[in-house]
């Protein structure tokens, strides 16, 4: 693995990695990337061991402009418009695929995200290549955001290490949120994931799988995980039967580190699971017959100590849960089913 610092003389080095076959990681405006030629079976295998992510799911790519964009990837009137009005910038486009990039690239009902950054190094890069390159974060996944090159490397297992052939440093980059992702393969263009670029007032996203759910959690624990350890965080959770309250408190676990398998807790009520110093503690509050019930199950001794707490069935703990609404972060979820049966709408938010 070879560390070298960011500036013109770095983008040949990279190119030579990338026509290799080989991995690097570089920065752009949102955080550190893994990049491999999008275009390169092998390349894409590789990054995927080193991501340590299940195959079949997807890549988004950078590319230098819309015209590249087009080479790859079906633009509707829906990602033209986006891309002229919000890119370059912090926004991932998704798109009906081509067909053209390596396998895994694009997803298996052959959609594509596309990402043109703002960042300098990036669009010379991709321009003087040729050819576009994976645009994931660098950290492996559920891992901690990627702002240094440290947050990486600290969080990496030997063999991933081995796995990256050149990293491009350029310092501690500025804390910002990931890239907003907009899927226009919709009858109606559709957020999912909420970052810096926002279309809406509304914190409202579409999900239309369980492991989209999963990532939803994630991104909502990243934003809230600087209180781990001086506030309570407690994610109160709202939704019919079956809509995915559980899926999403697996999703906190994972991106807490916790492995254990997490279940609902219709039967036991409350549920603990931990990965070192981090616990967390899954309620479920349908069968509660008021507020008094989780004081008896030490929900106020909870909050003193910080835990991280969520709740299912949220709204039937109402009153206590408002009676903390100083102490602790209380981030509100709102489950509803979207059009289709695989779909979910989630809302997040202070309601």
């Amino acid at each position: 693995m070879q560390v070298i610092k960011c500036d013109e003389n770095s983008i040949k080095t990279a190119i030579d990695i990338l026509k290799s076959g080989g991995l690097i990681i570089y920065p752009t405006e949102t955080l550190y990337g893994a990049g491999v030629d999008a275009t390169n079976d092998a390349a894409v295998k590789k990054l995927t061991t080193y991501k340590n992510r299940p195959l079949g799911k997807p890549y988004s790519i950078a590319v230098k402009d819309i015209y590249m964009a087009g080479e790859y990837g079906h633009l509707n009137q829906a990602s033209k418009n986006l891309f002229r009005e919000f890119l370059p910038g912090p926004l991932t486009v998704i798109v009906k695929g081509k067909h053209k990039l390596a396998k895994g690239v694009e997803s298996e009902d052959g959609k594509l995200g596309i990402r043109l950054p703002d960042y300098k190094f990036v669009r010379s890069l991709i321009e003087k290549f040729g050819k576009p390159i994976t645009a994931t974060s660098a950290n492996a996944s559920y891992k901690k955001r990627p702002y240094r090159v440290s947050d990486i490397l600290n969080n990496l297992s030997q063999k991933q290490k081995d796995l990256i052939d050149l990293v491009i440093d350029a310092g501690t980059l500025p804390v910002r949120e990931p890239s907003t992702v907009i899927d226009t393969t919709f009858d109606e263009p559709a957020i999912l994931r909420q970052g810096e670029i926002r279309l809406s007032d509304e914190n409202e996203v579409l999900s239309v799988n369980e492991e989209n759910t999963q990532n939803v959690a994630k991104e909502i624990w990243q934003k809230n995980e600087p209180y781990l350890g001086k506030r309570s965080i407690v994610f109160a959770l709202q939704g019919e039967m079956g809509s995915g309250k559980t899926q999403f408190t697996k999703g906190l676990a994972r991106a807490m580190g916790i492995t254990e398998l997490v279940t609902s807790p219709t039967f036991a009520i409350e549920n603990e699971y931990e990965s070192g110093t981090k616990k967390l503690f899954h309620f479920d509050a349908w069968r509660l017959e008021n507020s008094d019930e989780m004081k008896a199950l030490g929900f106020e001794n909870l909050i003193k100590n910080k835990s991280v707490i969520s709740i299912e069935w949220a709204e039937k703990v109402v009153d206590i849960i408002r009676e903390f609404d100083d102490e602790a972060i209380v981030v509100w979820i709102k489950i509803s089913f979207g059009a289709k049966e695989n779909e979910r709408k989630i809302n997040w938010g202070n309601f």
